[in-house]
């Protein structure tokens, strides 16, 4: 059933005793992951299968401390191709265990197993894991906590007295295989979910909703606890609120933060928040509630209009029949962009001795164009032409390159760079700069010859330690909208973040160089831009893709390709034994 286990590590003789020391308690953290079919009922539908990890929603949460080596046997008894990527983890030496389908492997087929082994030295707070193959992580996911060495009391604010995980998600009355089998072969992203939910359960307001299918959150009067947020939806960013309490963020994406107070919460599919709240309100029951933050303008349809609920409940509290409901909190409304920006952009760093802090060299800079748009229809795309006409369908794009992974029964991005044979599996010629230079957030911009965009599987090469600075423009191609962009292998900091078209005049002086934020995911500003840097010290093949997951598979993404350093710990290591063949 995946249990833990915890190995302590024999170190070698010799070392010298301040290494020892800070090494010598570290462990082999090993969990069995079976992913398998499980039967569940939701919403009062009759039960339906899902592909679930080892008969679990979520599926396990893996707890380590930093400098720990965490190792999953993935054992593939569902129906499904499959991978797990360990969103935030930097896979420095082990960028074979990263996950993306055809970008780091082929994937684990049905039968199969792998073995991902990575190490979280330097890492703490945060994290979490999920399928990164079609859409299958709407069910297979769950949270990756990451402790400091010296436990809670090492941490750089209060000691809480409890942890929580609140594990956002999406739910639908439908198998997600076939959603994103349809939309491969139409052309066109899959509908909206049919619920959200908190650690699994969508809550009282929906249809059929029954105490089974409510979460609930038992705490003590006056006692502090930290809330480990995380937004695991397929596509839906979420505000999250509790009624008549508080937070002071502490963490995101696995970085400390400055205490940042605040009564709502925001995060991106992808993002992680850590918050300290205080239960200081009068005994009683309190919704939790997590509402979608509906970013897009013109061109898009709405997401779902409702709410995922979860109770929290002060030990002694009355319950039953008799018991009064709990209070609901004031939920923002479902396009306040205004709270969505003013919580994503005030967030700051905790600048702490021995920590990265922000390069002030760059040596390659980029400007990134980010949005939807059209292309023609593909081969696989069966339906989408059913008129007999060549009509566009819909596409996402970088710089107006539409990515596809390569295809199934080819080699993955990594192999083929390990083995110096990419002709025939991606090319170098990723644009640090779009092709044409228009009013991107413009309304007029909105035209078919914009939108239109090839399909190609294109990559930035790197130096290794060559420092990056990248502006994120998000453009008005069919919609303004939020993209949540993510990179793996990295951490980078958000430099600065607004709303229009950048202009670099304006934008350089209001770049935060003493303390920016820490990030694996931000969210790109509904019609605007972030900046961000980021230094290329770790060697692989690394995905920059947005975490919607609708508009990955339309194409939102790259793939940096980041060359050997000049030894064999700064190099691409052998592949493992076990590593899945396409």
């Amino acid at each position: 059933m995946g249990m833990a286990r915890y190995w302590p590590l024999v170190l070698p003789l010799g070392l010298v005793a301040l290494l020892f020391a800070s090494v010598a308690q570290a462990a082999v953290v090993e969990h069995t992951f079976n992913v398998g079919n499980l039967s569940i009922s939701q919403l009062c539908r009759p039960p339906m299968i899902i592909t679930a990890v080892n008969g679990q929603l979520p599926g396990p949460t893996i707890k380590a401390r930093e400098g720990d080596t965490v190792v999953v046997h993935l054992v593939n008894e569902s129906p499904y191709n499959m991978t797990i990527h360990w969103h935030g983890i930097f896979q420095r030496g082990t960028p074979w265990a990263d996950g993306p389908a055809m970008v780091t492997q082929c994937p684990v087929k049905p039968g199969a197993t792998y073995t991902y082994r990575f190490n979280v030295t330097g890492q703490e707070g945060t994290l979490w894991w999920h399928a990164h193959i079609s859409l299958l992580r709407a069910t297979v996911y769950g949270a990756l906590v990451l402790h400091p060495r010296g436990g809670a009391a090492a941490y750089p604010f209060p000691k809480p007295h409890a942890e929580k995980i609140v594990l956002l998600g999406e739910w639908w009355n439908a198998n997600v295989h076939d959603l994103d089998d349809m939309a491969v072969l139409t052309g066109n992203p899959p509908r909206s979910a049919d619920a959200y939910t908190i650690n699994g359960k969508p809550g009282d307001f929906y249809n059929c909703s029954n105490a089974n299918q409510t979460y609930k959150f038992q705490v003590r009067r006056n006692e502090t606890y930290l809330l480990r947020i995380i937004n695991a939806a397929l596509n839906t960013p979420m505000f999250f609120k509790v009624a008549n309490h508080s937070f002071t963020v502490v963490g995101a994406d696995a970085a400390y933060t400055t205490p940042y107070a605040t009564d709502v919460v925001v995060v991106a599919p992808g993002q992680t928040v850590d918050a300290l709240m205080v239960a200081g309100a009068a005994p009683g029951r309190y919704y939790m509630a997590a509402s979608p933050y509906d970013s897009a303008i013109g061109g898009m349809p709405p997401f779902l209009m409702a709410n995922a609920t979860a109770i929290l409940e002060y030990a002694g509290s009355p319950t039953g029949d008799g018991a009064p409901p709990p209070q609901m909190p004031q939920r923002p409304a479902y396009n306040d962009t205004e709270t969505a920006f003013r919580f994503l952009s005030n967030l700051t760093a905790l600048v702490l001795p021995g920590k990265p802090t922000v390069p002030l060299a760059v040596d390659t800079r980029m400007f990134v164009t980010v949005g939807l748009g059209n292309s023609d229809c593909q081969p696989e795309q069966l339906l989408c032409n059913t008129t007999g006409t060549r009509q566009p369908i819909f596409s996402a794009s970088m710089n107006n390159a539409s990515f596809v992974l390569p295809h199934a029964g080819a080699v993955s991005m990594l192999q083929a760079h390990y083995a110096n044979a990419s002709a025939g599996v991606y090319t170098r010629d990723f644009p640090d700069v779009p092709p044409v230079i228009f009013d991107y957030t413009a309304d007029a911009s909105d035209t078919a010859e914009l939108k239109f965009t090839a399909k190609s599987t294109k990559v930035r090469t790197l130096r290794y330690n060559e420092t990056v600075e990248m502006v994120l423009q998000n453009t008005r191609l069919i919609a303004k909208e939020s993209h949540p962009m993510h990179l793996h292998g990295f951490n980078f900091f958000v430099l600065a973040q607004d709303f229009g078209n950048y202009d670099e005049a304006v934008a350089t002086p209001q770049f935060n160089l003493v303390n920016p934020q820490e990030r694996n995911t931000v969210a790109v500003p509904t019609g605007g831009w972030a900046v961000i840097r980021f230094v290329a010290n770790n060697p692989g093949m690394w995905f920059m893709h947005c975490h919607f997951d609708a508009h990955l598979d339309l194409g939102l993404a790259m793939v940096f390709e980041v060359q050997d350093g000049p030894t064999e710990e700064t190099s691409v290591p052998p592949p493992p034994s076990d590593l899945p063949q396409c």
